[in-house]
This record gives C-alpha cells, structure tokens and sequence, in this order.
C-alpha cells in the first residue's frame, strides 16, 4: 500500500484535468480501503499533551485550529511518528522540507495543495482512508455538507484539524487549538538571524471548556516544538524593561567669588 508524496498530484481548479485526477484520487483510495480506526485517540507530541484532558486528538471529530504551518505540522508530527497516515487540503505553502524536519514521514503524506473549492470533497474523500486529515477551507462549506462530514468521520473513525483564521469554532467540533503571542528571537538592533518563536498555545474543547495554555518555542533552535524553558520566559518578561544609565553624583556648584579669592591669594603669596 503505497500513496505518498509522487503519487498524488494537486487537485487542479481547471477543467478535465481536475475531474481526471478526482477519479485517480478515487481508485487510490479504493486500493487502500481501510477498516474504521481501532484508535481512541491519535498521540499529540508531548510539549502539547497538557492542553487536551485526554493528552491526544479524539478520533472521530474535528478540531478547529489556526492556521499556521509550524501550528499544524506539530500537531501532525506524533501521529506521523507513530505510522498513521496524514493528509493535508488547501495548503500550497506547506513545505516538505519543514514537515521532515519535524519528523513527519513524507511516504505517509499525502498532500492536495490547491483543490480551490473541491476542498470539501476531496477532504471527504480521503476521510475513508487517512486517520488524520487538515484542512484549509477554500470556500464556505453548507450546513448540510459539514453535517455528512461529520458523519463519515465518525463512520471512518478519522480526526479533522480545520485550519481556519477566524475565531469562530467549526460546526460539530470537538474543540479548538489556537497559537497566539508570537514572539521570534535572535534579531538585535541591526544585526542577528530569527532562530526560534516563543508562542502561546491554547486549546479549549466541549467537555474542558475552561482554556488551557502552553508556552513553546515553534518553531524551536531545533526546529521542532519544544516547551519553552523558564530562564527564556524570565528574559521575555524583562525585555521590554530599558537599563537607566548609572546614577553619579552632580559636580559641586561653582562659587566664582571663592575662586577668585583664592587665586589672589595664591598669586600674592
């Protein structure tokens, strides 16, 4: 069973050619016919395992979560790890080269980088097959297309993560999962290269709707997810304090009379 990253190409908005590869992308998925996952829960990696009470994605629903790519590779980085397929819809600026970095198989990946307003279907199509799907919507979806959606990630026993700027949660979803607070290190004034950001992550979900938050660095000098350390947030909070210069007493006042007094004295004696 092999589809992967030169097996699939990018749902074409034109035409023929894109009806041609919906086909394709259909036998495929035909030939890798799956059973519904025996998995309760797909693994987070551990710097995000205090943000969900169940420390892993639930199996069978959608999260809503922000948009950003280092956001979303993270998320997909345990699952990969761990052997489970992974898609991505409606994200071109997606790099492979980051995903690897994060240890994400790249013969797992299957991506569908420009589906324009055929993300739906082609999200729908790969939730037989991929355990865990994310994707960016192109257009809006009907109330009736997101509920048979959700049904067949219930059927299929698939996770969505939809990647989504506004900050309203998706229809039926289980929760969402937010980054905020960026804040990117290694530039002086003039001088220096980004090494890492420090971000906050926030998740809430239908059963823990109380938030709770972790500070990471995301991407990290590594260039994966690592908690933040506390001698870094101890700096952050200081940064914005500016060192007064150091306090020195004022010259006496000058008394021009005693002066030339003495200098008389000085020049008679």
């Amino acid at each position: 069973m092999g589809i992967g990253l030169d097996a699939v190409t990018a749902l074409s908005p034109t035409g023929d050619f894109r009806a041609g590869e919906v086909l394709r992308l259909r036998r495929e998925i035909s030939r890798m016919q799956r059973r519904r996952s025996e998995h309760a829960l797909l693994p987070l990696d551990p710097a995000f395992s205090s943000l969900l009470p169940e420390e892993g994605l639930q199996t069978g629903t959608a999260y809503t979560v922000s948009p950003s790519p280092a956001l979303v590779l993270a998320l997909l980085s345990a699952a990969s790890r761990k052997g489970h397929w992974c898609a991505v819809v409606g994200m071109p600026t997606l790099g492979v080269e980051a995903a690897a970095a994060f240890g994400i198989d790249l013969s797992r990946l299957i991506l569908v980088p420009d589906p324009a307003e055929r993300w739906l279907a082609a999200t729908s199509a790969l939730a037989e097959v991929v355990p865990l799907i994310v994707a960016h919507p192109g257009s809006r979806a009907r109330d009736a297309d997101i509920s048979r959606l959700s049904a067949r990630l219930r059927d299929r026993g698939c996770t969505l993560l939809v990647a989504e700027g506004s900050t309203d949660a998706w229809p039926q979803s289980e929760g969402s999962i937010r980054l905020h607070d960026p804040q990117w290190h290694g530039l002086g004034t003039g001088w220096g290269l980004l090494s890492d950001c420090t971000v906050t992550v926030t998740a809430r979900t239908r059963h823990a709707p109380m938030p709770s938050s972790v500070r990471v660095q995301l991407p990290g000098r590594s260039g994966i997810v690592e908690v933040a350390s506390i001698d870094r947030g101890a700096r952050e909070r200081s940064a914005g304090i500016t060192a007064l210069p150091a306090f020195s007493a004022p010259p006496p006042p000058r008394d021009d009379a005693a002066s030339a007094e003495l200098s008389f004295w000085a020049e008679a004696g």
